[in-house]
């Protein structure tokens, strides 16, 4: 992973395979951002001419290479467009510091080291810097390594020095600290979506938690299927019993001495989604391994958390299973009792998620937290509703949704509240058993979240993010977003426990 340090020296001093700049859309055209005034002063004023010779504009996600000027110990100029220049006074955002970052980190794969000399306004503006510059120069090589692969070319960037920060500054060093546990984990996120699916299960996703718990010193239980099977945890075996690999449910425990609140994650981990016996069609399964993205983020989240030592205790649910089709699998009609002895008439077996996670609610919901947050990657038709890069927050308090909704925004993750309206819940009624697991096909992804309302316990605040769109990044990279799975989430969840911690739960 890419090492972040702060750095007082010039762009010119610096020794580097590249230095870092911005340019911005201004009124009059292409201007240079703060940071990147000593390379302006040795191309003589004329930087932002020559990157617009160059055909740069400015524009968000651009980059132009130039030769450094003479006396500099870095022999190449990155410049990044960061997009339209803020009006007078105000500085650049951090999302779009935090995408050039990622878009200079990714350019530079194979380099050792770069100097990022983009404007850093105080330390938060350095910690976007290094989180954006981690995320961009991720890349999963994890089943690399024929004889033409070149893995020196292709390793992401090693080093990246953030220019005009402050090292011996308390509040730059804490929140470099964060960017780099933050990025880390959203990185493991991104790691386990990408994995094949015959590598990862829910067994091997379970032992994945036990090491990292281990690790981070965590308490990590896991209940294996016949434990499921005796605790009554009829979703999770119901989705899991067609496939040979049986599930599991993950319990993922971290605690501090002074903590005056409690926060419940639920992840749904559904390692390969086939559908089941209401099998999906080709063109629709091919990327199906991403069904645990909402598991995986619950797993990165906490380990953050752990990692900053923040004064909440968190409590992660990983509800794992894999989806298929056998003689063993659950057909449609079949009736499932769940673990809150609700029963559900399974009326389409590739509405499994909703399934799995009712368990995993109803089993948060007995440790009383003060708020549960569910993720997962759960309906095509919030794709339909919000597209792949946003992802929608529903909740049983509005109050609640609307922290959610401003969080995700503050920390550069596109989001949108959704409602859940009471009417969509007679849309799940069964003439045989207490409810159905589908209901009306408009406002599909509504009607999953009614579904969730039913499981969560009375008087806890919960909300649920759908993040079926930018969990899996199946486009051209942009920003800190690559190709694959993205960490979706993550970032949301560990910014809701900062603020939890600091008495702020929404």
């Amino acid at each position: 992973m890419t090492a972040l340090t702060l750095s007082t020296s010039s762009a010119a001093t610096l020794r580097a395979d590249a230095v870092v700049i911005g340019v911005a859309k201004g009124p009059k055209g292409l201007v240079a951002a703060p940071g990147a005034e000593a390379v302006d002063q040795a191309f003589d004023g004329r930087l932002a001419a020559v990157v617009e010779t160059l055909g740069g504009s400015g524009g968000e996600g651009e980059v132009t290479k130039l030769p450094a000027p003479s006396g500099f110990k870095a022999p190449v100029v990155l410049a990044v467009g960061l997009g339209d220049l803020p009006a007078e006074g105000d500085a650049f955002d951090e999302e779009a510091l935090r995408r050039a970052a990622g878009v200079a980190a990714r350019a530079l794969a194979g380099s050792k080291k770069a100097a990022f000399a983009l404007p850093v306004e105080d330390a938060e503006s350095a910690a976007a810097i290094g989180e954006g510059a981690i995320l961009g120069a991720y890349s999963f090589t994890a089943y690399r390594g024929g004889k033409d692969e070149k893995p020196a070319k292709n390793a992401p960037l090693a080093e990246a020095a953030i220019l005009g920060g402050k090292p011996r500054d308390k509040a730059f060093k804490a929140a470099v600290e964060r960017a780099t546990a933050v990025a880390a984990e959203v990185n493991r996120a991104r790691d386990l979506v990408n994995m094949s699916p015959n590598d990862l299960n829910p067994k091997s996703f379970a032992a994945q938690a036990q090491a990292a718990g281990k690790e981070f010193g965590l308490k990590v239980e896991v209940l294996d299927e016949k434990a499921l099977l005796k605790g009554g945890f009829g979703g999770l075996m119901g989705v899991g019993q067609g496939s040979v690999n049986p599930p599991r449910l993950v319990r993922v425990a971290y605690t501090h001495p002074k903590a005056e609140k409690t926060l419940a994650l639920v992840g749904k981990g559904i390692t390969y989604d086939s559908g089941g016996i209401s099998l999906k069609p080709a063109g629709h399964n091919e990327t199906m391994k991403c069904d645990m993205a909402g598991a995986a983020a619950v797993l990165g989240a906490v380990l953050a958390v752990a990692r900053l030592g923040l004064k909440v205790n968190v409590t992660g649910w990983l509800a794992l299973a894999e989806n298929m089709p056998s003689g063993n699998a659950t057909r449609p009609g079949d009736v499932l009792r769940m673990y809150s002895g609700t029963t559900v008439e399974v009326l389409n077996t590739d509405a499994e998620g909703r399934l799995v996670l009712a368990d995993a609610l109803t089993r948060a919901s007995e440790e009383n937290p003060d708020a549960i947050v569910d993720v997962a990657t759960l309906t095509g038709a919030m794709v339909v509703a919000l597209g792949d890069r946003t992802f929608g927050v529903m909740a049983n308090d509005d109050a609640f949704r609307t922290s959610l909704y401003e969080i995700a925004e503050e920390v550069g993750e596109q989001a949108w509240p959704m409602p859940l309206p009471v009417e969509l819940r007679k849309s799940m009624e069964s003439p045989v058993a207490d409810m159905a697991n589908i209901g009306e096909r408009m406002g599909g992804g509504l009607v999953a979240g009614v579904f969730l309302q039913e499981f969560v316990g009375e008087g806890i605040a919960w909300a649920h993010l759908d993040i079926a769109g930018p969990a899996f990044h199946e486009k051209a990279p942009f920003g800190y977003t690559p190709k694959g799975g993205t960490g979706s989430s993550v970032r949301t969840l560990v910014r809701l426990a900062e603020r939890t911690a600091d008495g702020d739960l929404g």
